[in-house]
């Protein structure tokens, strides 16, 4: 089965420093069963949740054994129930168990993370707001997890600092002015968005010719406002404090973008267990 979007292109590197980090010297524990042990396995998931992170599981066992073979239940990005077998694994019985933490910390944290955002994303699905990641993500994993927020069901905002313009306060203070800020983004043929946390600043973000603007802790009132005066010209994105108790109301007022930086900070492990057989 393929993944429901490409896959990053640093998952061998991410893995290889997941591995050595368990790994350092030799799995000293590993070394009690016989080199000629085989073993057969499978990773049982104990509640509901979002798949994420075959690729990455695959990759531990590819480095550790090219003889251990993985056959998968479910893709990424399907629904699994308490007590569902994920998958089942073959093969030599030392490499079986010394990924085996390794493998399951990946599939954990992004099947969390693609949960987290599934969750999110059906509170708003009868409304035209689309959900976005930011870059608060987990040092190292930042590619894994915003791939894991598609699995979920949202969208990606930038990847980093290099890909996409996002005038904040402090760029602002620095440019002197919300024009200024703009007119010098406009001169990098890059995607440009600036944060306004005021209706004059707002205003003053469409005079500039802004297309994308970030609006920073607004009240409902002031986002129905907004809405308003904006009048279609630019897209608007929604962040700060947004929650699942408020993320509704916030859809409700019309913006385009809501940035939640819970989808990856806030994330909850899933539990799965890898039992031998």
């Amino acid at each position: 089965m393929d993944p429901p979007v490409p896959l990053p292109d640093d998952i061998r590197e991410i893995v290889r420093r997941a591995l050595a980090e368990d790994i350092g010297a030799g799995d000293l524990t590993a070394r009690l069963i016989g080199r000629s042990t085989s073993a057969l396995a499978s990773v049982i998931c104990r509640e509901e949740a979002i798949l994420c992170g075959r690729a990455w599981f695959d990759e531990v066992y590819r480095q550790l054994d090219g003889a251990i073979g993985i056959e998968w239940r479910t893709a990424d990005g399907g629904e699994i129930a308490a007590g569902q077998v994920i998958c089942n694994l073959h093969g030599p019985a030392r490499p079986l168990l010394t990924g085996e933490r390794t493998a399951l910390n990946f599939l954990q944290t992004l099947s969390g993370t693609a949960t987290l955002t599934r969750g999110y994303v059906r509170l708003i699905k009868e409304y035209k707001t689309v959900l976005l990641d930011t870059r608060k993500t987990i040092p190292g994993l930042r590619s894994a997890q915003k791939y894991a927020v598609v699995c979920g069901g949202a969208q990606n905002h930038r990847m980093g600092l290099y890909d996409a313009i996002l005038i904040k306060e402090n760029h602002i203070r620095a440019a002197g002015s919300i024009i200024s800020a703009l007119s010098e983004a406009k001169k990098q043929n890059v995607p440009v968005e600036i944060e306004v946390e005021n209706l004059a600043d707002l205003e003053q973000a469409l005079a500039g010719g802004a297309n994308t603007i970030l609006l920073d802790n607004f009240t409902l009132d002031d986002l129905y406002r907004a809405v308003k005066i904006n009048g279609g010209r630019a897209k608007l994105e929604v962040s700060g404090n947004v929650n699942k108790e408020n993320l509704r109301a916030i859809a409700a007022t019309g913006v385009d973008f809501i940035s939640i930086g819970a989808l990856t900070k806030h994330v909850r492990a899933v539990d799965f267990s890898m039992r031998f057989t």
